[in-house]
């Protein structure tokens, strides 16, 4: 909660005026964070989770064990858009918990990915 917070003001959200921060942990404990960053082609745009994991991978995280969304705006908690819960899937350590938080009441909801995305993509192992 801490890393998100210190980073929260850091949002660029002049369209949607709704801010995002974000931090994961990975399998090693490291955090990571992001915050969400509009565009004015508005599917340019990137959330917060999605900027967090891409900071992990740029440092060598391959697996993300907890993610947590701060909604700034928001009087309640708001979970990983679907783009977002993918790219969880992608880099997920087993079944990820996903913190959701809203910063205006500190309401909470606490989720595992499996919950959240019941049909993840993506490579399959041949076993």
């Amino acid at each position: 909660m801490e890393a998100a917070l210190s980073v929260a003001g850091n949002s660029y959200a002049p369209y949607s005026r709704f801010r995002v921060a974000s931090a994961v942990r990975d399998d090693r404990g490291r955090i990571f964070v992001g915050v969400n960053v509009e565009n004015a082609s508005y599917g340019l745009t990137t959330c917060a989770e999605r900027v967090a994991i891409f900071n992990a991978v740029t440092h060598g995280a391959r697996r993300i064990r907890e993610v947590l969304v701060l909604a700034m705006d928001s009087a309640e908690p708001i979970p990983p858009c679907g783009a977002c819960l993918q790219v969880i899937a992608e880099f997920a350590d087993g079944d990820p918990v996903i913190y959701m938080v809203s910063a205006k009441t500190w309401k909470h909801r606490i989720a595992r990915l499996s919950q959240l995305l019941t049909s993840p993509f993506g490579l399959r192992s041949e076993e």
